[in-house]
């Protein structure tokens, strides 16, 4: 078998990077968010009944924050608490292998959930449950104790390793071929007719500076980008599973192309950044370091090349003949669809048990060299019997973890559930809350073909006017402002406002407590907004309302002007609130966001924590997340260059 040890380390490495960049992200934002005084407090989540045991609230709602009384801290203080853990061991297993284990992606992984559990609308997001998913597969992965390595005497590779490492492998074909058959599936006009680029990177939730030279790339062009998505998340994809590395190392690199293009037009966050994470489960250490094994022979690389070219030739090929792309006098490539809806679900339905099929072979191959490597590495009986006891461990939780993804894997497709046992469906809907396996499918349909819609939020002291308008950091408001690279921070708030706009107020009745944060000039939020341009930085509005607005990149012609868009008027988004407007009043009060709280924080931990918020919120977030990554590389370059654990000794 192919070594992996070098190839898992620095993909365990990786996840503690994307949890540092999770929790770190979060953590600057409880106040306003989830605060008691936030829009939606993290308290509302956890009600229970006097004298309830902590047993039974943790079989309720299971997340850490119950313990908060127990240490003297609410809610607000607990998830504070929680986040600056998840820093502290997310960063020590970035800068040192020697925290890349189970206890501790164990106890990043109950951290997250546990703020996840309480997250609510801001933390509904794919990507955030793909953390949870990952991060549990790393707990599998990662080794229970680090073992250090020498040149002249290196770790012994576990044979179970390349099993648990598979997972990750198919986790990040069920992302990608998802996300790229889910546009199909919804049947989206933009998507049928290659012209969803046309409107993407203006209508992209934070687009960044890039986006807009991107959105006048030429018709054609930007086609030709819908086609190379479409072909590198449904025809690629598959090929994960090729038995030759060759093919999947340039798998790799064409991934890694798109993830990097879609990482410097648009501010999705921590998203793409894990997905690369989990590219890396397309390597081996060869890929690192060619002195890990006896390379093949000049034949044999040969042989292995021209099936690489053949193998993506052909499906090249098909590609062009499915989209129809042809070349035209001056350069220009044509693109266009040759199939039907119809005869692609029939083409998918036959499809899709294939995939399974081919997914499952490919886990039973690996896992049956895993056995034969069990069986044959030298060793002493006992370790041997050991080392076959835990590979069979791993087999055995590598087949229920896939049987397990099956269930939301099927719900794309009818065929699919012809793929998953009764059995597995119920083992599923009881254990789904944990977020162990899930479904994922990005863009599905594509907004903003009319022009990007935007809630403009204002506030006045006389219903008569005048009206003034709320900025937000990152989102598009005034139209003058330059368009931001944030990424990997996610500012929830921007990110909600971009969802409410396609919405409804009624859709989103967390806006409800938004505008009452606002009526009261609440420090926590208005924190979560652009407090430079607060236009009532000194008293609160007698009124807020909002209005819905459609955005569009100023012309091509204008692009040297400090203005960025033009927007129209829509309508009314949301009515006119005051603070003491009875509906206002009566939802929140039904929701327990105004209901009275007792304050059960110890004062000096309480000061403890304030202190280090006070430290943290002095930097921008987004510089925040890169001069911690930064600060981690410094360490890591300082403390010298790590041993490989399977590197040979020098001959």
């Amino acid at each position: 078998m192919a070594e992996i040890r070098y190839t898992r380390n620095l993909f365990l490495r990786c996840m503690n990077i994307i949890y540092l960049f999770a929790f770190t992200s979060l953590y600057v934002q409880i106040p306003g968010l989830y605060g008691n005084n936030g829009i939606l407090p993290a308290r509302t989540q956890l009600l229970a009944k006097d004298g309830t045991t902590l047993a039974a609230k943790m079989h309720t709602k299971p997340t850490l924050l119950w313990l908060a009384p127990y240490i003297g801290l609410d809610t607000e203080y607990m998830m504070d608490v929680l986040s600056l853990v998840g820093i502290f061991l997310s960063f020590t297993g970035f800068i040192s292998q020697k925290f890349c284990c189970k206890p501790i992606f164990a106890a990043l992984w109950s951290l997250y959930y546990s703020l996840y559990q309480v997250g609510q609308t801001f933390m509904w997001f794919q990507w955030d449950v793909l953390l949870l998913e990952a991060g549990f597969l790393s707990i599998l992965i990662s080794p229970l104790r680090y073992k250090p390595g020498t040149r002249k005497r290196p770790t012994p590779v576990a044979a179970s390793e390349e099993v648990s490492f598979w997972l990750v492998r198919w986790l990040v074909f069920r992302v990608l071929f998802s996300s790229g058959i889910i546009k199909l599936i919804s049947g989206c006009p933009s998507w049928w007719g290659l012209t969803a680029m046309n409107v993407h990177f203006e209508s992209m939730v934070l687009p960044s500076p890039l986006a807009y030279y991107c959105h006048y790339l030429p018709t054609w062009f930007l086609k030709l980008n819908v086609v190379f998505a479409n072909y590198v998340e449904l025809f690629l994809t598959p090929l994960f599973f090729f038995p030759l590395q060759s093919v999947r190392t340039v798998n790799f690199y064409i991934q890694l192309f798109l993830q990097v293009c879609i990482i410097i037009t648009g501010n999705f966050n921590f998203f793409n950044f894990l997905i690369i994470a989990l590219l890396l489960s397309l390597l081996d250490d060869g890929f690192f370091n060619n002195n890990v094994k006896p390379g093949p022979s000049r034949n044999r690389k040969i042989l292995n090349y021209i099936i690489t070219i053949a193998v993506y030739a052909a499906v090249s090929y098909v590609t062009t003949q499915l989209y129809t792309l042809k070349l035209q006098p001056g350069g220009i490539i044509d693109s266009k669809i040759a199939f039907n809806k119809k005869e692609f679900d029939s083409a998918l339905g036959k499809a899709f048990p294939i995939l399974v099929s081919l997914g499952l072979v490919s886990l039973a191959v690996t896992s049956l060299k895993a056995i034969y490597t069990a069986l044959t590495t030298p060793a002493a009986s006992i370790a041997k019997l050991g080392s076959l006891v835990s590979t069979m461990f791993y087999i055995t939780a590598a087949f229920f973890i896939f049987s397990d993804s099956l269930v939301p894997f099927s719900s794309l497709h009818p065929a699919g559930n012809s793929t998953v046992l009764p059995q597995v469906r119920q083992f599923h809907s009881k254990l789904s809350h944990l977020q162990l396996t899930n479904a994922y499918g990005l863009f599905r349909r594509m907004t903003g073909v009319g022009g990007r819609p935007e809630v403009i939020i204002e506030g006045s002291d006389n219903l008569n006017g005048p009206w003034q308008e709320y900025q937000f950091l990152y989102k598009p408001g005034n139209v003058n402002n330059s368009l931001p690279f944030v990424a990997p921070h996610q500012p929830r708030l921007d990110w909600q406002m971009w969802f409410a706009a396609l919405g409804t107020y009624h859709q989103n009745p967390w806006l409800m407590s938004l505008a009452y944060r606002l009526l009261n000039n609440q420090a926590e939020v208005v924190a979560l907004m652009d407090k430079a341009h607060n236009p009532f930085a000194s008293r609160p509005p007698k009124y807020v309302r909002a209005n819905l607005y459609h955005y569009h990149y100023v012309p091509w012609a204008q692009r040297g002007s400090k203005t960025w868009w033009t927007r129209e008027k829509v309508g009314e988004y949301f009515p006119v609130f005051s603070k003491d407007h009875p509906p206002l009043l009566d939802y929140l009060t039904n929701m327990n966001i105004l209901s009275p709280r007792k304050s059960t924080v110890s004062p000096v931990i309480k000061g403890i924590l304030d202190q280090l918020r006070a430290l943290f919120t002095k930097v921008d977030p987004c510089l925040l997340l890169w001069s911690i990554l930064t600060a981690g590389c410094a360490i890591i370059i300082v403390q010298g260059p790590a041993i490989s654990p399977s590197a040979k000794p020098k001959k």
